[in-house]
């Protein structure tokens, strides 16, 4: 490759780890198909050959180092993972949910971090999803395959946006691109991301466009953001106006706020997900209801492509990505794909989960998701005893809700024997409500045998089993994508209620996995707000004012159980062995 003035070489000597020595080139020019010129850091042995390239594309800064952007998760990790700058790595490299490259280059492969236009130091508009940003990441990867140092196929990995990008670019079919491993990245961008079950969900938006992304935009002169080895800025040396930064990118929670409803708006920001033919391993994270997982899982389901991989994990969002098992599978995937290596991925099971249970997790492979062995349950609600029971109430009972409260709960019995549900769920309920319209907050919860209720380590925040949203003036189906298992609302139109008429709504509940112990009990809880452990602040809220405000959600809910309008839950159980 032609070196320019502003391309930056590094060179790092051969040793026992890193047999090849490994090249540093920063800010390397990769032209896209309008003219701009986008810039990398290319991490690549330091020898002659062809080698397979993983590339990942985003709006963070290639050159933000992961501990000075985001200190608390990198504290974090280094109490799951103390070798995380040892053995194999100095850390010096490492950035926020890409791939570590002192830990891939030494196996002969090439890394690729590019900075999305707009960001860090590529220029530009910075409109973060956006159609353009995915023909720039098309570019980039056919860019690649023409490098003297590339034998020609191009993997992607990486976490969350890195992900999101993944599943986009791989519809457009880049000639050269040869496998994706999204890592906890969702799909479709209206239902996983900002309005989960049509409700804005602006607690995330309003934390992560400033501080992760308008921090870092290209030409902020006032980022405080440096490079740690020169000092200079991640987001170049030209400082803009504040005038020019604001014509210089799209406004983007003010973009969520004008589109309500999914249109063309969104499904040009959401893949097609039958239009991806390359080999996927898609990881997702069973402590992520509310944003990546149920994108992991039905990207897994959607893909085209004709071999594919579902694995489901816990922890932390930035963790398993980096732990040694998890990098040994992700290397596995690209040696198979990517240079044709013989190691047994095609054996692989089609499906590999971590089956959680509060005695200790266990993994769980299958041939397909949903489990093959998966057996839909009804446990119906009952207003008069707020029991969950298999036995349908035989008279018909209400209970009524603050519209912004905490609800009502339904609870098992105590399990008999230890319960496992695995796989999708639906809370099918009969509501009304005093005004014309309500929002509905599902919430899946487990309790021990002394009835103290379990927190869970969520992906992002302390987490109950799982959760679901409604907004019931969103409550037509879309009839070709929904079935028997999970219910697919179109959210394409606004319904208004009947004030004191009851409708009969399908809730969808992030899918779980977790083992009920002799003596638990589940707990269901529907409400009317965001779900939070007492002292426990969440951030996958629900709580903007131009979203929820006013008159319309202030009123009271009504819930019917039993008689012939009987509202049930429907689980996923997995019947043991010895069932």
């Amino acid at each position: 490759m032609r070196m320019t003035e502003e391309t930056a070489l590094e060179r790092s000597e051969p040793d026992q780890k890193n047999p090849y020595g490994m090249i540093f080139e920063q800010d390397v020019p990769i032209p896209v198909s309008d003219g701009l010129v986008l810039r990398a850091n290319v991490f690549r042995p330091d020898a002659e050959g062809n080698f397979p390239v993983i590339m990942a594309q985003g709006v963070y800064g290639k050159d933000l180092h992961f501990e000075d952007g985001f200190k608390t998760q990198w504290d974090q990790l280094i109490g799951v993972y103390p070798d995380l700058c040892s053995n194999g790595s100095t850390g010096k490299y490492l950035r926020w949910e890409t791939a570590d490259p002192e830990r891939w280059v030494p196996d002969g492969f090439v890394i690729i971090q590019i900075d999305s236009r707009g960001s860090g130091k590529s220029p530009g508009y910075l409109d973060p999803r956006s159609p353009r940003e995915i023909v720039d990441y098309y570019d980039a990867i056919e860019w690649a395959a023409r490098q003297p140092w590339s034998n020609g196929k191009i993997g992607l990995l990486g976490i969350s946006y890195y992900a999101v990008t993944q599943w986009r670019v791989a519809t457009l079919r880049p000639p050269h691109l040869a496998a994706i491993c999204p890592w906890e990245g969702y799909t479709d961008y209206y239902r996983d991301s900002t309005h989960h079950g049509g409700i804005l969900s602006s607690g995330f938006a309003n934390y992560w466009w400033p501080k992760q992304c308008l921090a870092v935009q290209h030409g902020n002169g006032a980022s405080p953001h440096r490079e740690r080895e020169s000092g200079k800025r991640v987001t170049g040396e030209d400082a803009l106006s504040e005038q020019e930064l604001i014509a210089n990118r799209t406004d983007y929670v003010a973009d969520i706020l004008r589109h309500s409803l999914d249109s063309a708006w969104w499904r040009e920001r959401t893949p097609v997900l039958d239009r991806i033919e390359v080999p996927v391993l898609s990881a997702g994270n069973w402590g992520g209801p509310g944003m990546h997982l149920r994108g992991n899982i039905e990207g897994f389901l959607g893909a085209g492509s004709q071999q594919k991989w579902l694995s489901l994990h816990v922890g932390k969002h930035w963790e398993g990505f980096y732990l040694p098992e998890y990098v040994a599978m992700q290397k596995r995937f690209f040696n198979h794909f990517l240079r044709d290596e013989q190691n047994g991925w095609q054996n692989e099971p089609e499906v590999r989960i971590v089956v959680r249970d509060p005695r200790g997790d266990r993994v769980r492979t299958a041939s397909s998701f949903p489990l093959p062995a998966t057996q839909p349950t009804r446990h119906y609600l009952d207003v008069a005893s707020g029991m969950l029971s298999t036995d349908c109430p035989a008279e018909e009972c209400s209970a009524i809700f603050d519209a912004m409260g905490d609800g009502v709960s339904f609870t098992t019995a105590p399990f008999a024997v230890d319960t496992e549900f695995t796989g999708f769920i639906t809370a099918h309920l009969w509501v009304s409500s005093s005004t014309e319209d309500m929002d509905l907050f599902a919430v899946l919860r487990i309790v021990d045998a002394a009835g103290k209720e379990l927190v869970i380590s969520g992906a992002h925040e302390a987490s109950p089993v799982s959760r679901g949203w409604l907004r019931v003036s969103h409550r037509r189906l879309d009839p070709q994508r929904s079935n028997a298992l999970r219910p697919f609302h179109a959210h394409d139109r606004v319904e208004p209620l009947v004030p004191g008429e009851f409708y009969e709504v399908d809730v969808e509940i992030w899918p779980t996995s977790m083992v009920f112990p002799k003596g638990y009990r589940l707990v269901l809880t529907i409400m009317g707000k965001d779900f939070e452990f007492p002292d426990i602040p969440g951030r996958i809220l629900h709580k903007h004012a131009s979203d929820r405000g006013g008159a319309t959600f202030q009123g009271s809910s009504r819930i019917l159980t039993g008689g012939t309008r009987a509202s049930y839950l429907t689980l996923p159980h997995i019947p043991s062995t010895n069932d």
